[in-house]
């Protein structure tokens, strides 16, 4: 085995850590949550109903105690805690679905949402379907046209739009 390789195969980071990291970036998120919604209001008011904190403060409540839930359980070193979670080629192929993902997202502001929707479809079934261009064609502009008659035309839901569908006159 080359060193190359040995390096490929080395373990990143083992589940305990990325159990301590997610609990502790979770409450971090439910700390600003709260903080907001407390600004916001979380009470009932009779004749009135919710203040508009009131939702996401119980919501955010219960992933904060679900979170220290998780991070003392993560805390002690514990044989399965010690897994490997990850390594080199195990990050390669998650980035190949993330960054696709948010260049999806980043396009969704240019181009509207129902083209980044078909490039995003199309790429994936060629890419990592290994579907011929043509079916790949068809179905992402199938989904892209579906979605939009249902989105826009039936249901009145706005999306993002982009030039295209400025140019159509929607």
């Amino acid at each position: 085995m080359s060193s190359n390789e040995e390096a490929e195969g080395r373990p990143l980071v083992s589940y305990r850590t990325l159990d301590i990291s997610v609990a502790i970036f979770f409450l971090i998120v439910a700390a600003i949550v709260i903080t907001d919604s407390l600004r916001l209001g979380i009470a009932w008011k009779p004749n009135e109903g919710p203040q508009p904190g009131l939702f996401p403060f119980y919501i955010v409540v219960a992933m904060g105690i679900a979170s220290l839930v998780n991070l003392a359980n993560a805390l002690p070193r514990t044989p399965e805690g010690e897994r490997i979670a990850t390594t080199i080629p195990g990050i390669k192929r998650m980035a190949a679905i993330f960054v696709p993902a948010v260049l999806f997202v980043l396009a969704t502001n240019y181009i509207g949402i129902y083209v980044s929707a078909a490039i995003y479809i199309g790429t994936f079934m060629v890419f990592f379907g290994k579907f011929p261009v043509w079916k790949a064609l068809a179905v992402s502009l199938g989904i892209a046209i579906v979605n939009f008659m249902m989105f826009e035309v039936w249901f009145l839901v706005p999306l993002p739009k982009g030039p295209l569908e400025a140019a159509l006159g929607y």
